[in-house]
């Protein structure tokens, strides 16, 4: 069982930057695949961005593929998500989670195990 705590999230103006970290306790991170996701009122909650258990490995949804940047620092036990470019769209409640079972990082949310309950993000016009 592992615990998850997201935090970093705010009110920050579009093209800004913001960095949300992930902080697990309970576990070493190691084993687990982890993931980002999010959620914007109204709307399905949507996967952002996986790393694998080492952190060689990363992948992102086309909408932030080139903005964003998921990281892992094991030793940390944290996993953090860098935020640039920030547009209004981007906001939603951003989700931590992590994958026990998984080979790979995944982008379906039902193969997540772990949750965290969530930081806002908010990007102004």
């Amino acid at each position: 069982q592992v615990q998850l705590v997201e935090s970093g999230g705010g009110l920050v103006q579009a093209g800004g930057s913001l960095r949300l970290s992930c902080a697990a306790s309970g576990r070493t991170l190691s084993i687990y695949n982890m993931g980002w996701f999010r959620q914007a009122p109204g709307k399905e909650r949507e996967f952002v961005a996986a790393i694998s258990r080492s952190g060689g490995y990363t992948y992102y949804a086309d909408s932030v593929k080139g903005r964003f940047a998921i990281s892992r620092d094991n030793a940390k036990n944290t996993v953090y998500l860098q935020m640039s470019s920030l547009k209004p769209e981007d906001t939603a409640a951003y989700y931590c989670s992590a994958d026990r079972r998984g080979n790979r990082p995944t982008n379906k949310l039902s193969e997540y195990d772990f949750w965290g309950q969530g930081t806002q993000v908010t990007v102004s016009s």
